[in-house]
């Protein structure tokens, strides 16, 4: 419903979740829903972007679990937090900021998303919408050599492998829309 005529991108991701973030469908859509609002209306409506940057914080938030050993429910708190310009706990997700704004403005500053001619401070970082911030993280962590490490650990690691395989049964067992691909047959 919130992502209306691209609702269908949403489910795709899902579906490929257990592979991408290691999570089950279930557990996607529920990750997505908690920030959908604050991403649609940062983009002005634009459902299909907020379903690719949904995906994106959400397999940065795996990625970041997987490599900094972070908190799984921390780093979704982080999030969730950030989608209302909550800034302290920031800090979980161990990139180096600590959880202020002006700390928000100093990440949003050194990722570079917002261009060369705009700075971030801790009194106008409000004014920077979500979509931002996922980018921003996103970057930071690419930075750090971070990304990606989730779909590479279900693929070349016995405990990666695992885990991809335990959402992926998760997705049988709910028996819903979002059993994967390879599974609908």
């Amino acid at each position: 419903t919130l992502f209306k005529g691209s609702a269908q991108k949403v489910i795709d991701y899902a579906n490929d979740a257990f592979y991408t973030a290691g999570k089950s469908a279930n557990e996607y859509m529920d990750l997505t829903i908690t920030f959908a609002n604050s991403l649609i209306q940062g983009l002005k409506g634009d459902t299909e972007r907020a379903a690719e940057l949904a995906n994106m914080a959400i397999v940065d938030m795996s990625d970041n679990v997987n490599r900094l050993g972070s908190d799984v429910q921390m780093v979704e708190y982080a999030y969730r937090g950030l989608a209302r310009q909550e800034y302290r706990m920031l800090d979980n997700l161990k990139l180096g900021y600590q959880g202020t704004a002006s700390e928000m403005a100093r990440l949003i500053n050194d990722s570079k998303v917002m261009g060369e001619g705009f700075v971030a401070t801790a009194e106008n970082v409000r004014s920077i919408s979500f979509d931002k911030y996922i980018e921003a993280i996103h970057e930071i962590q690419v930075q750090l050599g971070i990304a990606g490490t989730t779909s590479y650990e279900a693929t070349a690691t016995i405990q990666g492998s695992a885990k991809m395989m335990k959402a992926a049964w998760q997705n049988v067992l709910s028996g819903g829309a979002f059993l994967p691909v390879w599974l609908r047959g």
